[in-house]
C-alpha cells in the first residue's frame, strides 16, 4: 500500500529499460514512477489530454449507469437470506429489481448499442472494467496506440446518446 495523499493512493512503481512496468520481484529497475493507484484510465486519458472533457464525461456516466445497474461481478458474500424455492432445489425466480437499477441497466445497454459493434469492446474494458490501454488492447489483439483513437470514437457516440453539449 502506498501513501494516501489528498484522496490520491501514491505508489512506487519499478519501470524497465522498454518503459514496462516490472513486477515487485524480478528483473532489475531501470528508474521508479509515482503513480496515483486510485485513478481509473479513463481518468489518466483525460488528464494527460488524450481524450476531451465531453468524452470523459460520457465514459463517467456509462461507467456509472453499469454500477447502478448492478452490473459489476459481485465480489464479496451476498448476505440476504437464501431465496425460497416453490420446488425442491430451486431458487425462488430471478431478484426484484429496482426501477432505478432497471433503467440503469437499460441506458448502458443502449448506450453501448449506440457505440457500436467493434468499439464497445475496448469501451467496456477501459471505461467499466477499469483496464489500462495496453492490457485491452493487447486482449483485443490490436497494435499498440490504437485503442486510444477507438476509445475516442466510440466516447464520441456514448456523448452523443447521452445528449451532452
Amino acid at each position: 500500500m502506498g501513501r494516501v495523499t489528498n484522496g490520491r493512493i501514491l505508489v512506487e512503481r519499478a519501470i524497465g529499460r522498454d518503459g514496462e512496468t516490472l513486477p515487485e520481484r524480478g528483473r532489475r529497475a531501470v528508474r521508479s514512477v509515482t503513480v496515483n493507484s486510485a485513478e481509473s484510465p479513463l481518468g489518466w486519458l483525460f488528464a494527460r489530454g488524450f481524450v476531451t472533457r465531453r468524452q470523459f464525461d460520457a465514459g463517467e456516466q456509462l461507467r456509472l449507469d453499469w454500477e447502478r445497474g448492478g452490473l459489476s461481478a459481485r465480489v464479496t458474500m451476498q448476505w440476504d437470506a437464501a431465496p425460497v424455492g416453490r420446488q425442491r432445489g430451486g431458487s425462488g425466480g430471478p431478484p426484484d429489481l429496482a426501477a432505478a437499477q432497471i433503467d440503469a441497466r437499460r441506458r448502458f445497454d443502449c448506450a453501448i448499442e449506440a457505440a457500436g459493434r467493434g468499439l464497445s469492446d475496448i469501451l467496456w474494458r477501459v471505461v467499466c472494467s477499469g483496464e489500462g490501454m495496453r492490457e485491452a488492447e493487447t486482449a483485443l489483439g490490436w497494435p499498440a496506440r490504437a485503442g486510444k483513437i477507438v476509445l475516442t470514437l466510440a466516447l464520441d457516440r456514448v456523448a452523443d446518446f447521452y445528449r451532452m453539449p
